[in-house]
């Protein structure tokens, strides 16, 4: 049985992959441009993408590749569908730069209704050629501290003179509201889309994907070669779907999964150590810590936090083989609170690892730590029953009788006895000790084993 479940972990890795490599040849498959319509001519083309959330590595990656394709293929234009609560700096200035130096139009357009463009968001909606909202959204809410997290004074007003240097010369190359953008960074001002039309923040107000196509129709904006005239009139709206990467990198990147499988790879390492030879606690832990990392690679990381989660599952592990009455145990308790508090920095509640996944991860490592102690106590104190040893103390059937040396029924076996007192046939009695092939007995007493009786016949 072992052995099957060793083969069976063994070929799960293989199985893995395969499954994987067909879900990204379909995704491939799915991502294959529609094919053109005789009414429709190749240059008439708008690719459109979504997104809606927050702004991190895996999505400015999806947008910049995004905006490459549409130059590739001389798109009229680009349309980002935004719903996005911030994000991170490094990423969110990875897409303003590219926005600002793309060979086609882009169209940032907040929506659906509901929908907003903060933080992060304000920025990206500036730098695009033309900015438009759907009806009740809303954009504003630019401060730094929500991009970067906890600063000191200095630290703040050095990062909010930063952004708002930025954002003035965003707002000034594509002739959006100078005033308010920086308001929107230093006093974290927020509007809705009616305010934001009549202030000149976004250029119109569509409801939806085909009248924001027909409102771009002859606009002329600028590239980086040049002033281009917008060509929508019959083109076909194209969407380029996320895929199966950059949907699968994105949950991962979420900080609560991030942290989930960080702990689940601590789990895995530790099982395949306590049972070397189980294969698959080890492979599975091994892949999650790998996934871990690079989700934590692109979170804004304290590593103090992460290091007191580690020292945390050490003394979970220590408290197995060494005795301090549960001392190591709370202390890896208490480790493990607090590291996973302090593992996200940044304010940011969608960068915040929440209160729901911390308080469970933790009860749960402290009890199954805690579990695994009192087994390996417990087996440390029970008496072997197997080998010489596991013989002791056991009860016995006389089948001769015994004067120094006879003969007893024990565990399905003959067995040649000796005792130092005289033993009749027939009688119960108990093993002493194990000297070769030969069990030195005596008379039963009160509380030995069990009696084994031998099998008639």
């Amino acid at each position: 049985m072992r052995k099957n479940m060793r083969i069976a972990f063994a070929i799960l890795p293989i199985l893995l992959f395969a499954l994987g490599f067909v879900g990204f040849a379909f995704s491939q498959d799915t991502k294959k441009e529609k094919p053109q319509t005789i009414e429709t001519a190749p240059s008439k083309k708008v690719y459109l993408i979504k997104i809606e959330a927050p702004i991190t590595p895996v999505v400015a990656e999806y947008i910049v590749k995004s905006i490459d394709k549409a130059s590739e293929q001389k798109a009229e234009a680009l349309i980002i569908q935004l719903n996005t609560p911030g994000g991170l700096v490094d990423s969110t200035l990875q897409i303003i730069m590219k926005m600002m130096s793309a060979n086609v139009p882009t169209v940032v357009y907040v929506a659906p209704s509901g929908a907003r463009a903060a933080s992060a968001g304000v920025f990206i909606t500036l730098s695009a050629n033309i900015a438009a909202m759907a009806p009740t959204t809303h954009i504003g809410a630019a401060h730094p501290v929500q991009l970067e997290g906890k600063m000191d004074k200095t630290m703040e007003q050095k990062a909010v003179n930063d952004l708002a240097a930025m954002v003035r010369g965003i707002a000034e190359k594509r002739g959006k509201n100078i005033e308010w953008a920086e308001e929107a960074v230093r006093e974290s001002v927020s509007i809705t889309e009616t305010e934001a039309l009549k202030k000149k923040v976004i250029d119109l107000v569509s409801p939806d994907i085909p009248s924001l196509v027909a409102a771009i129709n002859g606009k002329t904006v600028e590239v980086a070669l040049g002033k281009k005239t917008i060509n929508t009139k019959g083109a076909e709206v194209q969407e380029l779907e996320m895929g199966f990467r950059y949907r699968l990198l994105e949950i991962i990147s979420n900080p609560n999964i991030a942290y989930i499988l960080m702990i689940l790879g601590f789990y895995g390492l530790y099982f395949e150590l306590s049972n070397p030879g189980s294969i698959f606690p080890g492979v599975a832990g091994a892949i999650c810590l790998i996934l871990a990392f690079y989700a934590l690679h692109t979170l804004p990381i304290n590593y103090a936090g992460l290091l007191l989660i580690i020292l945390g599952i050490t003394l979970f592990i220590a408290e197995a083989f060494i005795t301090s009455h549960g001392i190591l145990g709370v202390g890896g308790t208490i480790a493990m609170l607090l590291g996973s508090v302090m593992l996200i920095d940044s304010a940011s509640p969608f960068l915040r690892i929440s209160w729901a996944v911390i308080i469970p991860a933790v009860i749960i490592s402290a009890v199954l730590f805690i579990i695994t102690v009192m087994i390996a106590i417990r087996v440390q104190r029970e008496k072997p029953d197997t080998g010489m040893e596991g013989m002791l103390h056991l009860q016995a059937i006389a089948k001769t009788d015994i004067h120094e040396t006879g003969q007893v029924f024990l565990r399905g076996e003959f067995w040649n006895a000796k005792s130092n007192e005289p033993i009749a046939k027939g009688e119960t009695v108990i093993v002493l000790d194990v000297e070769g092939l030969t069990l030195k007995v005596a008379k039963n007493e009160p509380g030995s084993k069990s009696i084994e009786t031998p099998k008639e016949g």
